[in-house]
């Protein structure tokens, strides 16, 4: 599905409203002046709330599962605003709120 692309400075959060960063974005590739992110490199999550004592623990790292069918950088697919990511270590998902809207890629 087409959706606009991902770039660093794009705002990711985990579902518990942790803020998402990429570890490693695309240092050829920029959209809107900041470097784009691929599907390879997954993203840091600083700030996640969700922790009790014993029980569930805060994510620490989105890796992604889904990103572009059509657009390659690097040979990794670029992440789009419809990209799905799975948070560990609790297996939740991420909201991807803020992106670029010049560029989009399917």
């Amino acid at each position: 599905m087409p959706g606009f692309l991902l770039h660093q400075g794009a705002t990711v959060l985990c579902l518990h409203g942790g803020q998402a960063q990429a570890t490693a974005p695309n240092p050829r590739v920029m959209v809107s002046g900041q470097l784009v992110v691929t599907q390879a490199a997954p993203h840091a999550v600083a700030g996640c709330p969700f922790s009790t004592p014993g029980g569930p623990l805060p994510c620490v790292t989105a890796q992604w599962v889904t990103g572009a069918t059509r657009v390659l950088v690097g040979g990794q697919p670029v992440l789009l605003q419809d990209s799905q990511a799975v948070c560990t270590p609790n297996g939740t998902g991420v909201t991807i709120a803020v992106t670029q809207t010049r560029v989009r890629g399917q």
